[in-house]
């Protein structure tokens, strides 16, 4: 498998890139044509990628409810910091950057960041989106995740919004629901070496100034979580 860069620094990749590979179709080729969002009467391209992302991205760490934190808090980011922003640009990658962390979408043998980047040209191409701006979309989508780096405005505070998510209480909240239930993997100690692997190596990679004045406090309290739990489960061992 074709792992990231980001696999060899956090557990979190590795465990991406495995659940992408279990949640593809079998057989399914990256020639194969994808599925795109059809725009429904009366509908803007937004409400169209919104309701597309709403039915077809289902999972606690990286589904729906992770795009809509993650646009508006780069939106956020960056009117602290005073830089405009593409608002379809920005709305779009943030929606849809995670699309081939999904079936049928995901490609196994491919980066999640880099399928996603190919093939949203042909998701956008029938919703209304302004597709002259496809091109920074796709760069957005392409370096997301937070071992990658952005170029323009739309790149970076994506990047950063996406990577602030992986720490303070929701970035816990995210790894903890991965958990097996039954006792597969990721258990609750392995999801808890997910979370330390974040705590190392993301914070580092929060570039712009907005976002890494919010650092801290997330780290912070990620951190102080990981402790508590470790006190309270006798180092782990009753988790």
């Amino acid at each position: 498998m074709n792992y990231p860069r980001a696999a060899r620094h956090s557990f979190l990749s590795v465990l991406f890139m495995l659940l992408t590979a279990v949640l593809a179709t079998p057989g399914a080729g990256a020639d194969e044509p994808k599925a795109t969002p059809v725009p429904a009467a009366g509908f803007d391209w937004r409400n169209s990628v919104r309701e597309f992302a709403k039915e077809h991205f289902r999972n606690p760490a990286w589904g729906y409810s992770h795009s809509a934190r993650i646009h508006a808090l780069a939106l956020e980011l960056a009117a602290e910091d005073g830089v405009p922003l593409d608002a379809d640009v920005i709305f779009a990658a943030a929606y849809l950057h995670d699309v081939a962390a999904f079936p049928p979408w995901a490609d196994p043998k491919t980066d999640h960041a880099d399928e996603a980047a190919r093939i949203v040209e042909s998701m956008l191409a029938d919703t209304g989106f302004p597709m002259r701006k496809v091109e920074s979309v796709r760069g957005a989508i392409r370096t997301h995740m937070f071992d990658r780096e952005p170029v323009g405005p739309e790149a970076l505070y994506l990047h950063d919004a996406d990577a602030l998510d992986w720490l303070g209480s929701i970035g816990a909240a995210r790894i903890l629901a991965l958990v097996d239930p039954n006792g597969g993997s990721p258990d609750g100690p392995a999801a808890v070496a997910m979370l330390e692997g974040n705590l190392a190596s993301v914070p580092p990679r929060v570039l712009s100034p907005a976002g890494r004045a919010r650092v801290e406090a997330r780290r912070a309290e990620l951190r102080q979580f990981l402790e508590r739990l470790r006190q309270e489960t006798d180092d782990l061992r009753n988790l």
